[in-house]
């Protein structure tokens, strides 16, 4: 008999311990601009720094960081990760003279990983707390559309790979990521985000942002 109600007994705490340990199902964003009006962003966006609108650009519209005070423009998207969180977006921007912008894609909130596109230094650089982790020699094309995507992916208690790349956006995804970094100090935390900075005093737009986070 004591057998037997130990046994049941385990059943049930092996049942009600069991939605606990499944992981819950990663939260999808796609911030379609096209349901938007033009002008200021809708509360989806969250702007922390920056001069953000909403405008139409070769018959789409798009997310653009404008011109005027030079700052790091930055906003926020989608709710906050508490573990993996992917970002991937369309870029367009231009240089003016010898002028270039600066621009990326971020997870896990202002001082998470940002994927930078750095013209001006011909870099793709891999920034987490404003340090520079990781960066490679890479040749920006002006006035043409750039797909980035950006990936922290929490692979155990306390290791997390991150992995970057960017493409033309007439192409198809590359398989392998220009960067591909480990972390064991990753807190996992925040929401995903979009950078830019009109060094060039020409637009940036982001268009097709997709956001997953867990």
């Amino acid at each position: 008999m004591k057998h037997h109600w130990t046994t049941r007994t385990s059943a049930l705490i092996a049942s009600l311990l069991l939605p606990l340990t499944l992981s819950a199902e990663p939260k999808k964003f796609v911030f379609d601009s096209e349901a938007w009006d033009e002008g200021e962003p809708p509360a989806e966006v969250f702007v922390v720094e920056g001069k953000f609108s909403i405008v139409a650009k070769d018959g789409n519209k798009g997310i653009q960081i404008g011109v005027g005070e030079l700052v790091e423009a930055n906003a926020l998207l989608g709710d906050s990760a508490r573990g993996s969180a992917t970002i991937e977006a369309k870029v367009f921007a231009t240089k003016q003279g010898r002028s270039f912008p600066r621009f990326a894609i971020g997870v896990h909130g202002q001082s998470g990983y940002r994927l930078t596109v750095f013209p001006a230094k011909k870099e793709l650089q891999l920034i987490k707390q404003e340090e520079v982790v990781k960066s490679i020699p890479y040749t920006w094309t002006s006035d043409a559309w750039l797909k980035m995507k950006l990936e922290a992916r929490k692979v155990a208690e306390g290791e997390w790979t991150v992995t970057g790349k960017v493409w033309p956006a007439t192409e198809a995804e590359p398989a392998e990521a220009q960067f591909t970094v480990e972390d064991t100090t990753l807190k996992g935390q925040g929401k995903c985000s979009i950078w830019g900075t009109p060094f060039s005093n020409t637009p940036i737009l982001f268009d097709d942002v997709k956001v997953e986070v867990e």
